[in-house]
């Protein structure tokens, strides 16, 4: 079992669905770091990508 958090209203729980306003609930732990990172390469391409259409460029 894990803590979730509500990404609607910012409650924590440990249900799938927020008992307090019934949004959608998702994992609050970031993912274990690991040397032979899979999706690294894919991450920090999306993260450049983003940061590039936020700073209008």
């Amino acid at each position: 079992m894990k803590m979730k958090r509500c990404r609607s209203c910012g409650e924590y729980t440990l249900k799938e669905v927020c008992p307090h306003c019934g949004g959608r609930t998702g994992v609050i732990y970031p993912p274990k770091f690991s040397p032979e990172d899979k999706y690294g390469a894919y991450r920090r391409k999306l993260k450049r990508e983003l940061y590039s259409r936020g700073s209008g460029e």
